[in-house]
């Protein structure tokens, strides 16, 4: 069953986790590239900030963001942005975020995110600290995979497993790091490929974030995964 208070004090902590370190960082630092293709450290902040927004429409009954092209919009708009300015539009975001979290709610209704994506409210917070987790990993400044939450590793791993599971592009797939296996891809009486690795590594690669050259494969090639 999915905590979502829990979920939201680990949201609150991650977010403090990176304010504080990005708070070492300068203008300069802020206009350099991250570590996402075609964005600066300022987009991803930018980015972060307007995702807390976003997701508070989410709980409140609107639509997440106006439209696709209204998000690109927003970001690059705020992207340039000072760093001062920027870090204090994420923790004013980010408070809003916990207050709409805060609020009396029925915690078991479906909500629509982006591209008709829907989900149950008890699992935004989840998806706002995958938000804030991975994005700091993206700023490239000393927070690495290896460094993430192990409780946040595993139950990342696993939502990602269950989204590419069934999908017709991806190879079936076993998925270990020794320990712990899971399934992906096509349905298939045997797996055409066994993944092995770190967990950081594996959700590395699972997320975009890594080629996957830490892993090891028996039985076939590394499957291509889609874009997230």
């Amino acid at each position: 069953m999915i905590d979502h208070a829990r979920d939201l004090a680990s949201v609150r902590d991650a977010t403090d986790q990176l304010l504080n370190a990005a708070a070492e960082l300068n203008n300069a630092s802020v206009a350099e590239p991250s570590r996402l293709p075609g964005w600066s450290r300022g987009h991803v902040l930018a980015h972060l900030a307007r995702n807390a927004d976003a997701l508070v429409d989410v709980l409140e009954g609107r639509p997440m963001y106006a439209s696709a092209d209204a998000r690109d919009a927003d970001i690059e708009r705020d992207a340039p942005r000072p760093l001062d300015v920027q870090l204090a539009d994420l923790r004013d975001s980010a408070a809003r975020f916990q207050e709409a979290g805060a609020a009396p709610a029925d915690w078991s209704r479906t909500v629509e995110l982006r591209n008709g994506v829907t989900d149950a409210a008890a699992r935004v917070p989840f998806r706002r600290w995958v938000e804030v987790e991975l994005h700091h990993v993206d700023l490239g400044i000393g927070y690495e995979l290896e460094d993430l939450p192990a409780e946040f590793t595993e139950r990342e791993i696993d939502f990602l497993v269950a989204r590419f599971t069934g999908h017709p592009d991806v190879p079936s797939t076993r998925i270990t790091d020794g320990t712990r296996a899971w399934s992906t891809g096509r349905d298939a009486a045997e797996p055409e490929a066994t993944v092995t690795g770190s967990r950081a590594d594996l959700l590395g690669w699972l997320a975009g974030r890594r080629d996957g050259s830490g892993l090891t494969v028996a039985g076939g090639t590394l499957p291509t995964l889609p874009p997230l």
